[in-house]
């Protein structure tokens, strides 16, 4: 729900917009019930978040964490659901917010992003679509795939 509502939103999202605050604010009100109804913050880390906490591990410093989850939120949305998939309106919405969608924009080079991707589930014991790893053939295919590297 939080990221549908910001998805569909995104192109009212603006620097100094009051409505802009109150879509933001009920997304993330909406992320911290999900997460007090579960007692912990899985539902809001999946493997997006797992990326961005590997990028934090073995490229430190280069980007904003919420930026990172965006990246490795079109990726992961694209190993949930293939290439007919969210994962454009993901990458789309982002586009529209001014936020970086590839791993140059975020100032990580393809190979640090390969790395993060492929060692992510070794981080916490969660269940996600990256359950068990995966290999770097595939992850360099997805990347490429989502354009969030050139390959």
């Amino acid at each position: 729900m939080t990221a549908e509502l910001l998805v569909e939103n995104a192109d009212m999202i603006r620097p100094g917009l009051e409505e802009s605050a109150w879509v933001v604010v009920k997304a993330l009100v909406s992320s911290g019930v999900a997460m007090s109804i579960a007692g912990s913050s899985r539902p809001a880390s999946g493997a997006e978040h797992l990326i961005s906490h590997q990028l934090d591990r073995t490229a430190p410093g280069r980007a904003l964490h919420g930026h990172q989850v965006g990246v490795a939120s079109i990726m992961t949305e694209y190993l949930h659901s293939g290439e007919n998939g969210q994962w454009t309106a993901i990458r789309d919405a982002l586009d529209e917010l001014g936020a970086p969608t590839t791993a140059a924009e975020l100032g990580i080079d393809d190979a640090e992003l390969i790395a993060a991707l492929t060692s992510a589930h070794e981080i916490r014991d969660r269940y996600t679509i990256l359950q068990g790893g995966i290999n770097e053939a595939a992850a360099i295919e997805v990347a490429t795939a989502t354009g969030v590297i050139d390959g």
